[in-house]
């Protein structure tokens, strides 16, 4: 643990002491250190708490501080750890499997509250605990397990200094207001109605549009860099998710089979299958690698209801998928490749600052194939990384269960990192699919796989731009690009041949021939975050000599009046800056 780590770790002790202290009957649970704070899940039984009651506990927090000199670690014996936390059930819990895995069980002291504890602690709580502060409540199962009973997440922040946590607060004000469900339902860009199913999205057309415009952009450059696109169906038997090894390792993020026939079938989700048929559908020779199989294609994947959120978590997502068969000399190329691209979509959106994580296997966890095959997968991915000059971190349990992946996870406009796209290389699939090839020397090999998606699903993908921009799309993406404003309804025939002109240019516009006073329909163009506003009076009419205007007023959705500009070098700057992704 680092030194903020440390802090955290110690803060959130400090939360559950506070918490004894007001709400003696509570029982505390877990309270790790996490990015950007702490928690503590606490069972305050029959008591109920809410956000109200957050400054209250503070203040004890700051009264209690005041005496805590140090906190000291100590070792005790299984009967003395059970007997000082005996009246709660999950210390207990927790004791047993400590003693179950042969470790010493500790605890840490400061003041007169002692918790349950393996340590990374500060040594001066009283001098180094300072600028904190407690965030909101939520739910969580003890132990993630909806089985278990529901206990009070309590969240909470600290920082070393006062413009740290004073910029963090900032920050999480400003995402409440860049939250993409709230943007998403003022400018009416997705739905998901209860009436369909919890995490089942409806793109509406203004979201459809931006969605569209980000498909076009990938099949587009795919095509551009040797990708065959597909389209495959959205179910399939039952056989060949056994076969890939879904439904044995992923199965509680599928769906219960339907019977088709007389047959058992299940809804993809994975589009790895497919694309392993297209591969099969005739022979292979060493010179027809590597060949790339990409789909946008929506797959359907359980995922908890309190797991649910906006876009961010649905239960239907589409990928921006695609694997790439390849001989294992190519790996290592076809991986920069990708990465090649991935960095190129970066670039548009915009989004500079990310970095690479590589996921690996879990002791914890099942997964396909042998040490020596997921070895081989790890060392083609760290000579690519390596190659390349790419710093990335190590994450265990993070892999796939056919193989190790590489992770793009990104920052954004608030500095708040989000995963985006993935890279996996895999031997296991080839195998299990009987991939063939022939190779040079006329003998039969296996291909390798590289799966990628390079923005991770279209849905969490534009949830984080709709944050990430506050709504306020570049031209290119922006659901409508141009508002056509007549000051009065005296100069809607103008106004409603403009609004054609930029029609038959492919500009996606509105006319705004209500009404409504001039001052309203800015308010309303600017709300719904339109790049620019096109406005016609008595002046653009006066100076009128064709069927068109030569001079016009703009406005843009930041407040800033263009007056007088010509209006067809207008046009012409917006498609330039269509053209340049601006």
């Amino acid at each position: 643990m680092n030194n903020l780590d440390n802090l955290r770790h110690t803060t959130s002790h400090l939360l559950a002491a506070a918490v004894l202290k007001l709400y003696p009957k509570a029982k505390i649970t877990l309270g790790p250190p996490i990015e950007n704070g702490f928690y503590y899940d606490i069972d305050f039984e029959d008591v109920k708490i809410s956000d109200s009651d957050l400054p209250k506990i503070e203040e004890e927090m700051k009264k209690i501080i005041k005496s805590w000199e140090k906190i000291e670690g100590k070792e005790l014996k299984e009967n003395e750890a059970k007997k000082l936390f005996a009246d709660n059930p999950y210390k207990l819990e927790l004791i047993d499997e400590i003693v179950k895995r042969g470790e010493k069980i500790t605890i840490y002291q400061s003041g007169d509250f002692i918790d349950l504890c393996r340590g990374g602690h500060i040594e001066n709580p009283k001098k180094e605990i300072k600028y904190f502060k407690l965030l909101k409540i939520a739910g969580a199962y003890w132990r993630g397990d909806e089985k278990n009973k529901m206990l009070t997440r309590i969240y909470g922040t600290i920082f070393p200094t006062k413009e740290e946590l004073d910029k963090y607060l900032w920050q999480l004000e400003e995402a409440k207001k860049r939250d993409h469900k709230k943007i998403g339902k003022e400018l009416q860009l997705f739905l998901i109605p209860e009436e369909i199913g919890q995490g089942l999205l409806i793109w509406m057309p203004k979201g459809a549009t931006i969605r569209r415009e980000i498909e076009n952009l990938i099949i587009k450059e795919q095509t551009k860099r040797g990708y065959l696109h597909v389209y495959s169906p959205h179910i399939g038997k039952k056989s060949l998710w056994q076969t890939s090894g879904h439904w044995d390792l992923y199965r509680e993020k599928m769906y219960s089979p339907m019977i088709i026939d007389n047959e058992e079938y299940l809804i993809k989700p994975m589009n790895c299958p497919m694309h392993m048929m297209v591969y099969k559908s005739k022979p292979r020779s060493y010179r027809d690698l590597p060949i790339r199989i990409a789909e946008n294609a929506t797959v359907y994947r359980y995922e908890q209801t309190g797991e649910l959120s906006g876009m961010l978590r649905v239960r239907h997502i589409t990928q921006d998928d695609s694997h790439i068969f390849c001989r294992e000399d190519q790996v290592v190329d076809e991986f920069l490749a990708v990465f090649d691209y991935i960095k190129f979509l970066l670039k548009i959106f915009k989004i500079n600052d990310y970095y690479l994580r590589l996921g690996l296997r879990s002791k914890k966890e099942k997964y396909l194939g042998s040490d020596e095959i997921w070895n081989k997968a790890e060392e083609k991915i760290v000579q690519a990384v390596e190659k390349e000059g790419i710093n990335y971190l190590k994450s265990e349990g993070d892999a796939a269960f056919y193989g190790p992946k590489l992770d793009v996870v990104i920052k954004d406009s608030l500095g708040r990192n989000w995963q985006a796209g993935t890279i996996q290389v895999d031997f296991m699939l080839p195998e299990r699919f009987n991939l063939e090839y022939i190779d040079e020397n006329n003998q039969i090999k296996r291909p390798v796989v590289i799966h990628r998606a390079p923005l991770g699903s279209l849905e969490r993908f534009i949830g984080l731009l709709i944050e990430h921009y506050a709504g306020a799309f570049p031209l290119w993406l922006s659901p409508i690009q141009i508002a056509v404003l007549p000051v009065s309804d005296k100069f809607n025939l103008i106004t409603r041949k403009i609004y054609q002109y930029l029609k038959e240019k492919n500009f996606r516009t509105v006319h705004l021939d209500n009404n409504e006073t001039l001052s309203k329909k800015i308010r309303w163009a600017t709300l719904q975050k339109i790049p620019y506003m096109i406005i016609i009076g008595d002046k653009e009419v006066k100076e009128l000599k064709r069927e068109l205007p030569e001079k016009i007023s703009v406005r843009t959705r930041e407040g800033k009046d263009l007056r007088e500009i010509n209006f067809y070098e207008f046009i012409d700057s917006l498609k330039s800056q269509i053209e340049n992704f601006s």
